[in-house]
């Protein structure tokens, strides 16, 4: 019984140690973005509340932490609520496979891709749910955008997932960081590296591809009837999926938790550092594309997604298998 008792407590103390640098980097990454909005328009950015406005993000959360949560009288109550609680719960879960070194993971299972891909699959559930639950038009389209758009640019991610995973021969994603021990893989599959990141935009719903919530035409999108923690919570779960994106991208494509060269000085620091540096590289280049790149049209978004990475990404996949089997560098089971 003690016995018991002592693992439940000791798995629930593994389970904040990553939860809560979660939250707390998602806090960061918004105060991280503004600046950079700042920095590309020529303005200041956050720089008020607190040292060089590091607590307006705490503001804000307060802001809607009291706030009065408002459901409207036609909508489903109980799928109302649980849309974000749904959208924040999945994008904090999926954190429990990301290794952050060698030896740092909380579930270091042997299908940690397939279990990314299919958390990062059930999260479009809370957005169609809150615009369906809502009642209202503007929601209710916005959810409809989500639907298609994220299911869209899932399968051009799936595919250029396979590339790496040919080059690797493992679901595991500490095999896939150790087989970049010699070469990042960025480097011989640097095209779908580029198209990886722009499917990482439309999938989280970042500009150019904020379609769903659109507010020059759909007021608010998905998120229209929202207001106080509910909206916070839809809010906390985009930034969790994005930092979540960019952690796989470091995994797949820039070697996870290795240094870029083993020698002194780069093996001072320590592994998560490393890992935690490529998350903020890759984030800078969300937070500069959405300051710098115009919104798409939707037609232009489902052409993107379905005539040109589609096509592109499966050409690759067979380029890549043939490149790996005339070379005989295919890996051989149980080789990592």
């Amino acid at each position: 019984m003690i016995e018991g008792i002592n693992f439940l407590f000791g798995e629930i103390y593994r389970i904040l140690f990553v939860l809560i640098p979660v939250l707390v980097s998602v806090a960061m990454i918004v105060w991280f973005d503004r600046r950079v909005w700042g920095l590309v328009q020529k303005r200041k950015g956050p720089n008020v509340v607190g040292p060089f406005g590091l607590f307006q993000t705490l503001a804000d959360a307060l802001k809607y932490f009291f706030k009065e949560i408002i459901i409207p009288s036609s909508a489903n109550k109980t799928i109302f609520i649980l849309a974000p609680i749904i959208t924040m719960t999945l994008a904090l879960v999926a954190w429990a496979v990301i290794p952050m070194s060698e030896n740092f993971v909380l579930a270091d299972i042997n299908v940690g891709i397939l279990y990314l891909f299919a958390i990062s699959s059930l999260g479009v559930y809370g957005i169609i749910m809150g615009g369906w639950a809502s009642n209202s038009k503007y929601p209710f389209l916005g959810a409809i955008r989500s639907a298609a758009q994220m299911v869209s640019y899932e399968v051009s991610i799936g595919i250029i997932i396979i590339n790496v995973l040919l080059c690797v021969g493992s679901l595991n994603l500490k095999d896939i960081v150790m087989a970049q021990q010699n070469l990042w893989f960025v480097v011989p599959l640097f095209p779908m590296f580029v198209i990886f990141f722009i499917s990482a935009l439309a999938e989280t719903n970042r500009p150019p591809f904020d379609l769903p919530e659109a507010e020059a035409e759909l007021v608010a999108g998905y998120q229209t009837e929202y207001s106080g923690m509910m909206y916070a919570m839809f809010w906390l779960g985009e930034y969790a999926n994005i930092l979540l994106m960019c952690a796989l991208g470091s995994i797949l494509f820039l070697g996870g938790w290795l240094p870029p060269i083993d020698i002194f000085p780069f093996n001072l620091l320590p592994s998560p550092i490393w890992m935690v540096l490529k998350i903020l590289f890759l984030f800078f280049l969300f937070a500069i594309i959405k300051a710098i790149v115009p919104r798409y049209r939707y037609d232009q978004l489902m052409r993107l997604g379905w005539k040109i990475f589609l096509p592109f990404s499966l050409i690759y996949v067979v380029l890549t298998a043939s490149f790996l089997m005339y070379f005989d560098l295919l890996p051989k089971a149980g080789a990592l």
